[in-house]
């Protein structure tokens, strides 16, 4: 598990950061965090602790996230589309992981037999499992973004359809989000939230 999570988290925040630098904010580049270098993103609560804690808690659902690459919205271009073109980049840098991680899941798995009983056969064995795991973990980190609750990435989308007035109240909550999302986790709200939408998913790029 810990190879494709390492790859969503760091595309994940990658995305965020060239598609700011694309609008005009170049903090990401300025801070080296524009690498593939999972090392440059890793937090250690979101890295580590988290999907350790949702492993041994029995969590059908294990993610994790990465240090938050650092954007300045008031040097884009565009504030407003700016602030959604950079929110929606991690979550589509997740989807297409995930997509092209099924597609090639499916094409290996239609070809194991071949392999089997050959050298490769356990390294594709290995691959189809890192691939299957990777379209999982890409499909949740990418709908756990979209929910609404600051300060996840769809929080800052839904905030840009509001109103002036109900966007600085909607951004009070922000100091309270993580303790809402644990809430969530822990009466397993979140879990079945999530799976409704992901189960599908999954099944769908798995092949399934």
């Amino acid at each position: 598990m810990i190879i494709p999570l390492l790859f969503a988290v760091t595309i994940h925040e990658v995305a965020h950061g060239y598609v700011a630098y694309r609008m005009g904010d170049n903090t990401a580049m300025l801070a080296g965090r524009l690498t593939l270098n999972p090392i440059k993103h890793l937090d250690f609560i979101g890295s580590f602790l988290l999907p350790l804690i949702l492993k041994f808690t029995g969590s059908p659902i294990i993610f994790g996230y990465a240090k938050p690459v650092p954007v300045n919205f008031a040097n884009l271009r565009d504030y407003r589309r700016g602030i959604i073109y950079v929110s929606s980049a991690g979550v589509l840098a997740n989807f297409a992981c995930a997509f092209i991680s099924g597609m090639l899941f499916q094409f290996l798995l239609s070809l194991e037999s071949l392999w089997y009983h050959s050298a490769a056969g356990h390294l594709v064995s290995v691959l189809i499992l890192i691939l299957g795991y990777s379209v999982i973990i890409n499909c949740v980190l990418a709908i756990f973004n979209l929910i609404p609750v600051p300060p996840l990435d769809g929080s800052k989308i839904f905030a840009m359809f509001l109103p002036l007035n109900l966007r600085r109240q909607y951004a009070r909550l922000e100091p309270f989000g993580i303790l809402i999302i644990f809430f969530l986790l822990m009466t397993d709200s979140l879990n079945k939230i999530i799976s409704l939408i992901i189960t599908p998913l999954i099944n769908f790029l798995l092949g399934k």
